[in-house]
């Protein structure tokens, strides 16, 4: 968890995938067989994130998702992203916004001997919002950024689901988000925790 979202060409997000595909990083990206990605966006996708630039400047980036190693780390706790080697220093400097529709969930729980099965998928997003905020940090590979998905102990309407969801702030804190001089900590009690969601097709 997190392991899916979506990107809908929705009016609210349109504007962001556009200023994706219009990057530089897209065409370096290209150059590596990695187009962008719209629709179910999945672990090493390409899909628009939001980041301050050199100059400080809210700007929209192109961004592959999963920190690569002996192991691909798609999701970060926000708990201890602080401390952990292969996150501190993103988690310090290096944070990000992934603008979504929704991200998903398979609903977990055991069978009747008591092995752990995955039931239906849901499709799930802040109650209220066309846009689902989604915290990250990134850190660049071989000159690409790449990005990671924080999480954070679910809220008690979707724990029926999982025990972990995506950490997810309010649009009017992005900017507090993604600067590199602000201290991350003091925006966790921010997050959105008040989840609509239904049945994925």
């Amino acid at each position: 968890m997190c392991a899916r979202y979506f990107l809908e060409e929705s009016p609210e997000l349109r504007p962001f995938v556009e200023a994706m595909n219009r990057a530089s990083l897209t065409e370096a990206f290209r150059e590596k067989g990695k187009e962008t990605a719209t629709g179910e966006i999945r672990p090493t996708d390409v899909a628009p994130a939001i980041a301050c630039s050199r100059g400080g400047k809210e700007t929209v980036f192109p961004m592959q998702w999963g920190f690569t190693g002996k192991t691909l780390l798609i999701n970060a706790r926000a708990e201890t992203a602080a401390e952990k080697p292969a996150f501190r220093e993103a988690w310090a400097s290096h944070r990000c916004v992934l603008p979504a529709s929704r991200y998903f969930e398979w609903e977990h729980g055991t069978d009747e001997k008591g092995r752990k099965k995955t039931g239906d998928k849901y499709g799930l997003h802040p109650r209220g919002d066309a846009v689902t905020w989604l915290c990250g940090l990134y850190r660049m590979e071989e000159g690409l950024p790449h990005f990671v998905v924080l999480t954070r102990e679910a809220g008690e309407g979707i724990r029926f689901l999982h025990d972990r969801m995506p950490l997810m702030l309010p649009e009017t804190l992005i900017r507090e988000w993604i600067r590199p001089e602000n201290r991350p900590e003091d925006l966790l009690e921010a997050a959105l925790t008040e989840i609509a969601y239904e049945k994925a097709v």
